[in-house]
Order: structure tokens, then C-alpha cells, then sequence
């Protein structure tokens, strides 16, 4: 088996992500003079700076209709309809959309898009999410969730992107929703937003300084972002070869007559799960809170409790005083359990062997107990339901069957098509596994959290640079900086 210890993906974990700190808040110089802005969100901003509302500086579109639009109406191309997710990454996403007719699109030309307009996302999970439109490559509109907001001769559009993405900004909107059971911000709310408003020449600075250093700290993420993959990949590999192929690259190997394991060691049995199943077992999901249980109190176990085949104990929901809980299901060391349904098609087939638990969790109905026989370990088991061959078995159950599409039968549970080593060797194969994928874990953990630390970089620095913590009037580009994007002033309203 591939040892990862001492391999070029350790080394290039270990170096870590190449920033010289020059993005740092604190490395910048403070404005001189500064005065109260009177809001305690935002505190003191420079001087000269002027303080206003957003209405009153920009045109806000937020009551948007489309007049019973439903989704057999688009088409295969025209005008491009775009949705929240298309405006959630770095940039606008222009190709994964959605089209409407000419006819449709003329029916409200107040939201045909400019370049320089913010998009802001006003409803449901991804409320606050903001983009801005740096370019068009044909006539583009956005559907109800979306906000269309217009810079007027006073402010620059991307200036004022950057704004809804500061810490000041996003404690407005919490506060805003708080107490909806669903939440949106409203036209009238929108318009009422407070805006720092430094001249025009130093929004164009501060806007242009922001592209450039966000810009180094995404590459950064991106960098962590694909690393992280190929460690997910490399444990995959790891468990999967271990389960289909053995340890010993010497052992005599025949065909295992299953197109998806192939070849595995002349010894092996290759097996339907069925044969090792003494009995699947079910629980139960009453009306719980959204908090963990605490530590003396029952818990019913989330679907999310065996992610990534890793039993998570805090994956779960307290139950109220007033049920009765069931000790039948509840989680006790050396269960195998796996995930039968979730909105996420990745979860669903995921198992986890439990090796340690607190007392008083129970299985939801999510969630199956798989009860094997005395000659199969639960977590050589585990391991196997998260190989690529299974997982390929897994996904084509999901995907095969009508109206399975976020389910996992008992049935299809009982057909998967596993390798059974003898139990010793079974033993074996999981305690070197298991070696490297505690050190996967841990680089996997480090890149992260490497991530986390860059965002937050990135969060601190937009907010500073936005309500005056820092003073970048004389801020230049490297000259062998890449040209940043440049955006037009916007015109008045």
C-alpha cells in the first residue's frame, strides 16, 4: 500500500499557503482625522468622508414580479434568467443559467442588467450573498430572489459590492431578518441602509486595492480548495485499493466475476452484503430542537452523524423532556451505521463503524443499523461501503430507481457487492487504513483551516478598507500586478 508519509502532496501541505502578510489590516496606515459616523455598527470614519443612505444613492429594485414565470417556460436559449446560485462564487456565473424568451424578457426591462449593477440574494439561506456585474455577454436578467441595485453619480458600483460584503454590512442585514421564520430583506429595508461614502476618486482606490488583494487571497483558497480534493481522492484510493486488492502486492489474485472489483486476492470471497447481514434496523425522527442534547439528556442522531465514514456523536438533535425515548435504538460501541436518505446524493450509502459514544443517542430514521454475523468486522465493513466500487453500486441504486432519488432501500442495502477476507486479514487492512487515513485526516484539517484563516483575512481586510479602518489613498498596483478589472463610473440615476 502507498505510504503518504514523505510524498510530494505532504511536502506541499506542509509548506502551507505562500502570503506575505502584506494583506493584513494592520499593515496598512489609519486615516489622520476621524469623526463618529453615529452608527455602532460601523464607528468612526474618516473625516472627509460623506455618510448617506442607500436609497438615496443608488436605484434598488427588490419588489420583483415575473408575472407567473414557471420553469416549463424556459428555454434552450435567449435571454439569460439568472438565480442566486449563479451569483455565489467570485464571479457571475453566465453559463449554468437558465433562458427566457424575448417577450418574457421586455416584460420588465426595469432589471435588464448594466454593467456596474450589484445583485444582491434577499431571500432564504443565501440572503446577504452579493455579486457585481463586471461584464455581459448578452442581455441578462435576474429572477425574484435577487435584488438589482444601481449605483447613482455619487458612488461606484463595485465600491459599493465590496461594502455588502463588510462586517458592518452583514450585522445590518442580521439584524434586519432577525425573528423571520423565513428570511428577506424588503425594498424598504434596503433603501433605509446606511453607506459610508468616501469621494469618488477614493471609492475607484479602495475598489481597485480590494480587487487586487482579494483577488491574491482567493488564489490562495483556491489552492487549499484543490489540495483538499486530491487528499479526499488519495483516502478514497487508499480505502479502496486496501479493500479490493489486499495488502500483499504478491498474493495470487483471481477474477472476481464483478465488473467493478475486478481482480481481488485468490482467497477472497466476493459476496452480496446480504450474506453477512444478520438484520437491518431502523429509527425513528420525532419533532426535536435544532441544538445538540446535552450531555445527560437523549439525542436522535442526524443523517450528517456519518459523513465521510466518520462517526460525529455531536451530529445530532436533543430530544424534548416531554418523549419518551426508545432504548432499542439507541448507539452503542461496535454499531455499523449508515446513512439511507438525505437531500445530499454524497451522504446517502456513507457508514461509520462507532468506536466510542456518550450514552443516550439514538438513530433516526435516516439512519439504518446494519447487524453483521460473527464472521465480518463492522469496521473493515465500513470501510468497504466507502470504496469507489460500492460507492459506484450506491449512486447507480440512488439514481436507478423511481422516485429513490434521496433514498437508500433495504433491498438495493442487501445487493451490494462486497470482498470478504478472512476475519484476521480484515483486521489487518483496517489497522494500516486506518494509519494513513489519520494522517490524511490531519493534513485535510490543516488545509481547512488554512482556508478559514484566509477567509477571515479576506472578510477583515474588505471591512477595514470600506469604512475607514485603513487608508489606501496611496495604494499602487505591483508592476507586475495583473491588470485589475476596471469599471466605469456609473452613470446617475
Amino acid at each position: 500500500m502507498t505510504n503518504l508519509t514523505g510524498s510530494n502532496l505532504n511536502r506541499r501541505e506542509a509548506a502551507g499557503p505562500k502570503g506575505d502578510g502584506r494583506d493584513s489590516p494592520s499593515n496598512f496606515p489609519k486615516y489622520p482625522d476621524c469623526k463618529d459616523s453615529g452608527v455602532e455598527w460601523l464607528g468612526k470614519i474618516p473625516k472627509h468622508w460623506g455618510f448617506s443612505r442607500l436609497g438615496f444613492e443608488s436605484w434598488v429594485r427588490a419588489r420583483l414580479g415575473w408575472k407567473g414565470l414557471k420553469a416549463d417556460e424556459y428555454v434552450d436559449d435567449g435571454y439569460v434568467f439568472l438565480s442566486t446560485p449563479n451569483i455565489k462564487g467570485t464571479s457571475i456565473d453566465f453559463e449554468k443559467v437558465n433562458y427566457i424568451t424575448k417577450e418574457r424578457f421586455e416584460e420588465s426591462p426595469e432589471i435588464s442588467l448594466k454593467v456596474g449593477d450589484v445583485l444582491l440574494a434577499k431571500d432564504g439561506s443565501t440572503l446577504g450573498t452579493v455579486n457585481v456585474v463586471r461584464h455581459l455577454p448578452r442581455p441578462t436578467t435576474v429572477n425574484s430572489s435577487i435584488a438589482v441595485i444601481t449605483a447613482g453619480k455619487n458612488l461606484y458600483g463595485l465600491y459599493l459590492s465590496y461594502v455588502f460584503q463588510s462586517s458592518f454590512m452583514k450585522a445590518t442585514i442580521q439584524a434586519i431578518k432577525g425573528g423571520m421564520g423565513v428570511p428577506h430583506l424588503f425594498q424598504a429595508d434596503l433603501t433605509k441602509f446606511y453607506l459610508p461614502l468616501p469621494p469618488g476618486v477614493e471609492q475607484s482606490t479602495i475598489a481597485a486595492f480590494l480587487d487586487h488583494e482579494t483577488a491574491r487571497i482567493d488564489a490562495l483558497v483556491e489552492e487549499q480548495q484543490r489540495l483538499i480534493a486530491l487528499l479526499k481522492e488519495k483516502r478514497q484510493a487508499v480505502i479502496s485499493h486496501a479493500v479490493t486488492k489486499g495488502l500483499d502486492p504478491d498474493v495470487p489474485m483471481k477474477d472476481s466475476g464483478v465488473e467493478w472489483l475486478g481482480e481481488v486476492p485468490a482467497h477472497w470471497d466476493a459476496i452480496a452484503l446480504r450474506r453477512i447481514l444478520k438484520r437491518i434496523e431502523q429509527g425513528w425522527s420525532p419533532e426535536c430542537f435544532n441544538f445538540p442534547a446535552e450531555p445527560d439528556n437523549w439525542g436522535v442522531l442526524k443523517a450528517g452523524a456519518v459523513n465521510n465514514g466518520v462517526y460525529r456523536e455531536s451530529e445530532n438533535k436533543a430530544l424534548p423532556d416531554d418523549l419518551e425515548p426508545r432504548g432499542g435504538i439507541e448507539v452503542k460501541v461496535g454499531d455499523l451505521i449508515m446513512c439511507r436518505a438525505s437531500g445530499s446524493p454524497d451522504l446517502i450509502g456513507s457508514a461509520a463503524h462507532v468506536t466510542s459514544t456518550r450514552s443516550r443517542l439514538m438513530l433516526s430514521d435516516k439512519l439504518f443499523r446494519l447487524v453483521l454475523n460473527d464472521n465480518s468486522e463492522p469496521s473493515y465493513v465500513s470501510l468497504m461501503l466507502g470504496s469507489a466500487p460500492v460507492r459506484r453500486q450506491i449512486e447507480q441504486s440512488i439514481n436507478g430507481a423511481e422516485g429513490l432519488a434521496n433514498n437508500l432501500s433495504q433491498g438495493s442495502i442487501k445487493g451490494l457487492l462486497i470482498t470478504l477476507p478472512p476475519v484476521t486479514e480484515q483486521q489487518e487492512i483496517v489497522a494500516r487504513v486506518h494509519q494513513e487515513i489519520i494522517k490524511l485526516r490531519q493534513l485535510l484539517d490543516q488545509a481547512r483551516r488554512t482556508v478559514e484563516l484566509l477567509n477571515e483575512r479576506r472578510s477583515a481586510l474588505i471591512s477595514a478598507a470600506v469604512t475607514g479602518k485603513i487608508d489606501v489613498r496611496g495604494w499602487t498596483p505591483p508592476a507586475d500586478a495583473a491588470p485589475a478589472h476596471q469599471e466605469a463610473r456609473m452613470e446617475a440615476v
